[in-house]
């Protein structure tokens, strides 16, 4: 399933329940099984197992000692309270990802929407809510920086009055996101400083920053305190985020930690494992450095 076509359905659905039992070529290998150091807070993007019934994946994340899920909304917080899973990044507002704070015409209803869900997000006890650019559409990077900027600093005296941090996705334009705005550290940096704001940040994706940008120790390390959240996968093919890839996971979990940062990072990879939950467990255990 794909991640575009997840958002905004609800994270309950389900089209079967996966059983964790089967053992592949592809995911033999032993997979540790203490219990993880949190130097690192791990997470889990939901739809990458969209496949898995919402309640019976958060009984599999209690079982794994992982504590916290990513890209969740308030009708699913009640079952986040019941298995004391934390929402480490909320959604809900906004309208996807090719529309959004770039666009002047679109400011209106997605003011309204955030100004509805950031209470919410506060009250449930969460702190992150994400946002998109939107795409270009033939729009300059600057004028959609600036339309970006005008939009979401009409939100940020209610993000700040409750504590609330609006996160834009850094996402990558050339493989999974044609023609998305918010595509290199540069730009979302530009906008978070325009808008000024301890409330905005950028969501740092690291799979996406590897296609479009690389270099992504030095840019956690130059611009490490605009970024409030990560997500990892595997390039290519937003898989595995093991030996099967190019990104050296553990030496960019160092590079964060080295940095002061005491957020989550997210798994976000489609695994291409029978066994979706022991690649998980694989995942969170190379990042758990």
């Amino acid at each position: 399933m794909k991640r575009r076509n997840f958002i905004g359905t609800s994270a309950a659905a389900s089209v079967g329940f996966l059983t964790t039992s089967a053992a592949t070529a592809n995911n033999k290998k032993e997979v540790q099984t203490d219990k993880f150091k949190y130097n690192i807070n791990h997470s889990v993007c939901y739809w990458c197992y969209g496949t898995i019934p919402f309640e019976d994946f958060l009984k599999h994340l209690v079982e794994m000692d992982i504590r916290s899920i990513d890209l969740v909304g308030p009708e699913e917080f009640p079952l986040l309270k019941k298995y004391n899973i934390h929402a480490s990044m909320c959604w809900g507002a906004g309208l996807g990802i090719e529309k959004g704070w770039n666009d002047l015409s679109l400011h209106e209803e997605l003011i309204a929407d955030y100004k509805r869900v950031i209470p919410l997000v506060a009250e449930a006890g969460y702190t992150n809510l994400i946002c998109f650019s939107g795409n270009r559409n033939g729009m300059d990077d600057l004028v959609g920086l600036r339309n970006c900027a005008k939009g979401l600093k009409k939100i940020m005296p209610l993000a700040e009055e409750h504590g609330v941090v609006i996160q834009m996705e850094l996402l990558n334009s050339k493989v999974n996101h044609k023609d998305y705005m918010c595509d290199t550290s540069e730009w979302g940096v530009s906008l978070c400083e325009t808008i000024g704001s301890e409330s905005f940040k950028l969501l740092f994706d690291i799979y996406h920053m590897q296609i479009m940008e690389g270099d992504i120790i030095r840019n956690i390390q130059d611009y490490h305190q605009y970024y409030g959240h990560y997500h990892t996968g595997g390039n290519p093919g937003r898989h595995e985020i093991d030996e099967t890839q190019e990104i050296f996971y553990p030496a960019v979990m160092k590079a964060i930690i080295e940095t002061g940062y005491t957020g989550h990072v997210a798994q976000e990879f489609v695994p291409s494992w029978e066994d979706k939950l022991a690649a998980l467990k694989q995942g969170v255990t190379i990042c758990d450095v």
